[in-house]
């Protein structure tokens, strides 16, 4: 885990709370929430002035707000892109999220990143409302904060003994989503 490093003027940040995601049905959302990912419903301010949902689970909630114009939202998008815009959940076990995925009919692109001798495997689906998710096991990955000055999309990798394993780390120029199968 890293430890919190001074960034400057940084904000004093401790943890992500929440993402939001506007629905054209909270209703439908809620239940792809709930019943596809685990979320649980939790109690949302009576203060609002507008349809939603709250929930939560693995560390973070997800705030599902009403569109007041749910057709003005964009079209569905048809295609996973897994450079899309998208939410990540680590999993234990990609197989049984796999198995899952396919016994809910639930589309879905699966893709390998490999880097180093280390294999990071990615499920990519939509939401209701067309929202990204990936499910991974990217935690295979170490988490190794770059050198002061380290452009974060150098592929050029020290060999100091601070950054031995930096080469299990991936470079966003270097490192395309390789295998990627639509499912």
């Amino acid at each position: 885990m890293l430890e919190k490093q001074k960034a400057g003027d940084a904000l004093p940040l401790t943890s992500l709370n929440h993402i939001s995601i506007l629905c054209k049905s909270v209703e439908s959302s809620l239940r792809f929430f709930q019943n596809v990912l685990g979320f649980v419903p939790i109690r949302r301010p009576s203060s609002f002035s507008f349809d939603g949902a709250w929930l939560f689970n693995y560390g973070v909630g997800i705030h599902l707000i009403q569109s007041e114009n749910p057709s003005d939202l964009p079209a569905a998008k048809g295609e996973i892109n897994p450079k899309d815009s998208h939410i990540s959940f680590q999993c234990e076990s990609m197989a049984l999220v796999e198995k899952r995925l396919k016994e809910m009919g639930i589309s879905y692109v699966q893709s390998r990143v490999e880097e180093g001798g280390v294999h990071v495997d990615q499920l990519f689906f939509h939401d209701p409302d067309e929202f990204m998710i990936e499910v991974c096991n990217c935690d295979r990955l170490p988490v190794i904060p770059l050198a002061a000055g380290d452009p974060a999309t150098d592929c050029q990798r020290s060999d100091d003994a601070l950054t031995s394993h930096m080469s299990l780390m991936p470079c966003i120029k270097c490192f395309p989503q390789a295998k990627t199968t639509i499912v």
